[in-house]
């Protein structure tokens, strides 16, 4: 994976077993393949403070990155609801 962080001085590392270990789980059927991901991560620094720490899968071009953010921040939101049409 590749990031993004505020902290020049951490190395990246594979986070795997950090995601397993927070008991992230995801709906994946039998025949579909997992193409891409975005992790945001919320990192507690020695000091106390905190920091977000944002990588991505390889071959994930910003445009597909930036959509997927959003689809999450809508999903996340709420506001895929459907509205009633005023027109």
């Amino acid at each position: 994976m590749t990031g993004r962080h505020d902290d020049a001085s951490s190395e990246q590392q594979p986070i795997g077993d950090i995601i397993d270990g927070l008991g992230i789980t995801s709906a994946i059927s039998e025949g579909e393949l997992v193409d891409g991901a975005i992790v945001l991560l919320k990192v507690l620094q020695p000091d106390g403070s905190t920091r977000l720490s944002l990588s991505h899968s390889e071959g994930l071009g910003w445009i597909e990155r930036a959509g997927m953010l959003r689809v999450a921040e809508v999903l996340e939101t709420g506001s895929h609801q459907a509205t009633p049409d005023h027109g």
